[in-house]
């Protein structure tokens, strides 16, 4: 049986087609350890052993606050050359056998552990930390923060009972509050005229709060003693305290969230875990050393 003059046309293009998707797939993969090389260059070659841009990030991860003034050029080549630096001391260290002694076997146990916590917290964390997880905190935050009064108050701090009697009645007599804080105020706010701007509550020793929060728009106190000396109050404003935007405390609630799941996760692990102290009485033996050793012992002449 013959084949067409078309068939063998569709045969003869299907041929080309696979041999031509065949080159494809074998240049993509031949180009990938070329993109993979172009993601993470070599920088440097210290007796053969390469230096990559990965090296180099690691690097300025674990030495960042002292790189922080750096630009980046400066930061870039400092980092180079203590990565230079730690490949030829490093290799000097092999040739001295350092790596054999006790005290870097332990030291080197501590890292890797360490570096395993490290990174198996951070991939919980990350894993806790979903837009719906962080936006359920922030409402429960909100409703706490909703509705609580927040005063704003201006006041000026004197030494005594008379000095602050003294500057309530210059208040009265018409003086400005804010010009009279910056005369004779002994606090540090005083060259703003005293002014504390709003606070809640428990954000004020419990005197000042007590009458700062009774007192009415616009009103000056009478003077009161806490701690730190003797108030004259004016209270400005009033209102309820409003929650930021979601937006604004977002890396907060991140944070928290994040180290919640974390300290969680180490909760549940340690339950499962069985901890002997060696350096602490077994609960057993300390419950042993409560009970009396001798229950006949002669009891005790009056």
């Amino acid at each position: 049986m013959t084949t067409s003059s078309s068939e063998a046309k569709f045969g003869k293009r299907a041929r080309l087609a696979s041999a031509a998707t065949g080159c494809l797939a074998m240049v993509l993969l031949a180009s990938l350890p070329a993109r993979a090389e172009e993601a993470n260059p070599v920088l440097a070659k210290v007796n053969g052993a390469e230096i990559r841009q990965s090296d180099l990030t690691l690097a300025e991860e674990e030495l960042g606050p002292s790189l922080a003034q750096m630009d980046p050029s400066t930061k870039r080549e400092n980092v180079l050359a203590f990565l230079i630096d730690m490949k030829i001391v490093a290799k000097a260290a092999e040739a001295k056998k350092i790596e054999d002694r006790d005290d870097f076997k332990a030291r080197l146990a501590f890292t890797r552990n360490r570096l395993l916590m490290d990174n198996l917290l951070a991939v919980e964390g990350k894993a806790a930390t979903t837009e719906d997880a962080m936006k359920k905190v922030y409402a429960d935050a909100a409703k706490q923060i909703e509705g609580e009064q927040e005063v704003h108050a201006r006041h000026i701090l004197v030494e005594t009972e008379d000095d602050a009697k003294a500057i309530e009645a210059e208040l009265k007599n018409g003086a400005d509050f804010a010009e009279l804080a910056k005369k004779k105020s002994k606090d540090p706010g005083a060259s703003d005229g005293g002014d504390l701007g709003f606070f809640t509550k428990d954000q004020m020793v419990p005197e000042f709060s007590a009458v700062a929060f009774t007192l009415e728009p616009g009103k000056i106190s009478d003077p009161v003693k806490s701690q730190f000396g003797w108030h004259v109050i004016k209270v400005e404003e009033k209102r309820n305290r409003k929650a930021p935007d979601f937006e604004q405390v977002k890396g907060q609630i991140e944070t928290y969230v994040t180290r919640k799941a974390q300290a969680e996760y180490v909760a549940k692990l340690r339950e499962s875990a069985k901890v002997e102290r060696m350096d602490q009485p077994s609960e057993a033996a300390a419950k042993a050393d409560a009970k009396p050793a001798d229950s006949k012992m002669a009891p005790v002449k009056k």
